[in-house]
């Protein structure tokens, strides 16, 4: 498949089921992420081959820190080995990675990696992977409400400043279009926290397989599901 002019610019993708397909086949639950850090590896490659522009992910939420300590611990090693990974690559050369999220709670070694990534492949626009880590949308509206009300308070910017495209701006993903699209694997029927703001009108597709099994078919089909949609953001 070739994504042409009918088909989305920006997809979405919560990453949801790698513990419950790892308990189906008998493995811990770090197993099913191993797959499943594999498998976005896959459909980064994939995106890129079909031309798709920009392509985020959910990969660690602002309440993903309740789970074991040790599964987070595990869970941030995989990035940390992603992220080498990229920088040893010649995917830098490619896409261009950005991490979404209050990156101040990660490890600083963890920190120091993600923000080595975004330097060396700020200037790739070919495609641009975001990665949602310590990531909650609701966290992302008060960050940039935050940022907003110290702007007027410094006469910055007034009450009557405040639009969408100011809120835009103060977002972890200033600068980069909403999702045209959000797919959710396991066939949860719920966002959790994702992309708030910006799925206002994103088509959302919920297939009920987990995420370890979504394969470049699975891409093929879920695209071809929305250039079925008819998009008409409240109008006729």
């Amino acid at each position: 498949m070739v994504i042409d002019e009918r088909g989305p610019k920006h997809i979405g993708i919560i990453l949801d089921g790698n513990r419950r397909w790892a308990k189906a086949h008998g493995m811990a639950a770090i197993e099913g992420h191993k797959v499943g850090a594999q498998r976005v590896k896959d459909i980064v490659k994939y995106s890129y081959d079909i031309g798709l522009k920009y392509l985020t992910v959910y990969a660690f939420s602002t309440e993903n820190w309740k789970r074991d300590p040790a599964e987070v611990s595990l869970l941030m090693k995989l990035l940390e080995k992603f992220s080498d990974e990229i920088l040893e690559s010649d995917e830098k050369r490619k896409v261009k990675f950005k991490f979404y999220g209050d990156l101040s709670r990660l490890d600083p070694k963890l920190q120091k990696k993600v923000h080595e990534v975004e330097e060396k492949t700020k200037d790739n626009d070919v495609m641009t992977f975001g990665i949602c880590l310590n990531y909650g949308g609701r966290d992302e509206l008060i960050h940039a409400i935050k940022s907003i009300a110290q702007d007027v308070k410094d006469g910055k910017a007034s009450v009557e400043d405040i639009d969408v495209a100011m809120v835009d701006s103060k977002l972890y993903t200033a600068g980069v279009p909403d999702p045209d699209f959000i797919i959710r694997t396991s066939g949860e029927k719920r966002l959790s926290n994702f992309l708030t703001w910006q799925s206002t009108y994103a088509e959302l597709y919920f297939p009920e397989i987990y995420w370890p099994e979504f394969d470049e078919i699975q891409m093929d089909k879920a695209i071809e599901e929305y250039i079925k949609r008819n998009r008409r953001f409240g109008g006729n």
